[in-house]
């Protein structure tokens, strides 16, 4: 596989397992709403923010939606978008690690840009993520060639890309299936007149006839009296009368089964009557004269709760227009705002309500917005002072129940809630020694993560950590056991790992495996915790600081 070289590239990939473990420290007078709903805002270095993430979500991200600085060689207001070729590719293949590691294994990673960095991206991701996850490359319409962009000469750009990659495509990935609105398909120009009768009697006459039928006027009568509004009008009574519209085709005579071709010869021997195949699991095939009939009916697809004509999403998405952003969400963002409908593209075709969506350069906050709305949790990253000039009021707006962007297609009501974070300090100093404030699951966090790269999703007050492969962990720190002297409780003896073993014993009665322990010292001999089958370490030396 072809592997993308630059400058710095030696020292960037390395960059991820540079960053610290830092601790998140809530401020709560930034926090709005529910606090139980798992939400979470964070403010700081994004590659920092998702380190401190790792211990708690490694594995659980199910959509991972970013739109990166484009490198386009403009300085927006609120961040700097001219970063040399070289930079921006070790700012992402760095943060590419990191999001690679919070996917669940049926995850799906969307990112967002222009042209002036996608070959090198996709390079770049096929290395992080392997060749076999691409998934697709849509092209996003977000303008049309008018104003000062039909000036100059040449090709005018109109589009930016999603680039779309499975952390693992072959571990129970599937995508969504997604329909778009499109407009009335023409070619549906016949209407069955008399619908009520048997369906052998069925008879055709043009569409514009039965529309005008319907008010006792001739077609030519009732397009005058609509003038514009014909064709909107006439989409109406075809969305009404979805059953009686069709379009007669020719079908592939040697592309079909047998007893479909007896009867096109059928019907050509009775080319005034309508013959009917009945199947189960398919539509049912109405031919009359050696031609199919196509229902108007097939052609419709439920979409934001209603039914309209549809098709499949196909990698062209030239109908959600960056247009008329200004006002989405409250909050003002030139040229870095993306449309709420887009974002709610993405999550309808990876994700579910309760899903788990992160979002590492939230910008404006669409993404946190737009999951709010549609019932997923959400992580959103956000280095920036706009993370509380433009984030926090707008996520309080949906809370509140604000009706822009998707709200109306979505039913949104209002509710929920999130919590605001700030980087604290690193778990560890600079000689790599725990640092002394660090509470008890923090650590705990840290060490499951260190021996097992999962999240440590319990928050039990036990030194039991949980079982792993076969293998049992414990922790004895800051006074767990009770006992709040500076040691206390922090020291394996006969008497903590009994209580230890209990503590395992409940969690799973037929447990036999080895234990790993952490403590400041043991005072078992060695012979004793090689015949019990427990593995000492000692803290804070033998706590990885580095994953």
């Amino acid at each position: 596989m072809p592997i993308l070289n630059w400058l710095t590239r030696d020292d960037d990939i390395r960059a991820a397992r540079r960053v610290p473990y830092r601790l998140l420290e809530e401020t709560s007078d930034l926090s709005a709403g529910d606090p139980a709903t798992g939400n979470m805002l964070i403010q700081g270095h994004n590659l920092d923010a998702l380190k401190a993430l790792l211990p708690f979500y490694a594995g659980q991200v199910k959509c991972i939606y970013i739109d990166p600085p484009f490198n386009t060689g403009q300085a927006f207001e609120h961040y700097d978008d001219n970063i040399e070729h070289s930079i921006w590719l070790g700012m992402m293949y760095a943060r590419l690690e990191s999001l690679r590691d919070l996917l669940a294994p049926n995850g799906t990673i969307a990112i967002h840009l222009d042209d002036e960095e996608l070959a090198y991206l996709i390079v770049i991701l096929d290395e992080v993520f392997g060749r076999r996850n691409r998934i697709n490359i849509c092209t996003f319409r977000q303008g049309a060639a008018v104003g000062h962009k039909a000036i100059n000469p040449g090709v005018v750009t109109v589009s930016n890309y999603i680039v779309i990659y499975a952390r693992d495509k072959a571990n129970g990935w599937k995508p969504n299936r997604v329909f778009t609105r499109r407009e009335r398909d023409s070619r549906y120009a016949s209407y069955i007149e008399n619908f009520e009768d048997d369906y052998a009697e069925w008879r055709l006459i043009p569409l514009s006839q039965g529309f005008a039928q319907q008010t006792g006027e001739t077609p030519r009568e009732q397009k005058k009296r609509l003038g514009d509004d014909y064709e909107a009008e006439l989409d109406r009574f075809v969305l009404a009368n979805p059953d009686r519209v069709v379009q007669p085709v020719p079908p592939a005579y040697d592309g079909v089964g047998q007893e479909t071709r007896d009867l096109i010869d059928k019907s050509r021997n009775e080319p005034d009557r309508v013959f009917l195949q009945i199947r189960q699991g398919y539509s049912n095939i109405y031919i009359r004269n050696g031609k199919r009939w196509l229902f108007y009916r097939e052609k419709l697809k439920e979409i934001d709760g209603e039914l309209v004509s549809g098709e499949p999403l196909t990698n062209i998405w030239d109908d959600l227009l960056s247009n008329n952003l200004h006002n989405e969400g409250g909050v003002s963002f030139p040229k870095g705002k993306k449309p709420e409908a887009l974002i709610k593209r993405v999550l309808e075709l990876f994700t579910a309500p309760g899903d788990l969506v992160l979002d590492s350069f939230l910008g404006s906050g669409t993404t946190a917005a737009v999951a709010h709305k549609m019932g997923r949790r959400y992580v959103g990253i956000e280095m920036g002072e706009h993370a509380v000039t433009h984030c926090v009021p707008r996520l309080k707006k949906v809370i509140e129940g604000e009706q822009g962007g998707i709200s109306e297609s979505v039913g949104w009501k209002g509710g929920g809630g999130f919590r605001f974070y700030r980087l604290g300090p690193p778990v560890f100093d600079e000689e790599g020694h725990i640092r002394p404030d660090i509470a008890f699951p923090l650590l705990a966090a840290h060490i499951w993560f260190s021996e097992t790269a999962t999240p440590r999703t319990t928050t039990r007050r036990t030194p039991f950590l949980g079982i792993y492969n076969g293998r049992a962990f414990a922790l004895l720190y800051n006074g767990i056991l009770g006992d709040k002297r500076p040691e206390g409780g922090n020291v394996l003896t006969r008497a903590t790992l009994a209580l230890i073993r209990a503590a395992i014993a409940k969690a799973d009665p037929s447990f036999a495996g080895p234990v790993t322990v952490y403590g400041e010292q043991s005072r078992i001999t060695a012979p004793t915790l090689e015949r019990e089958a427990v593995t000492f370490k000692q803290t804070p030396y033998d706590v990885k600081a580095r994953r």
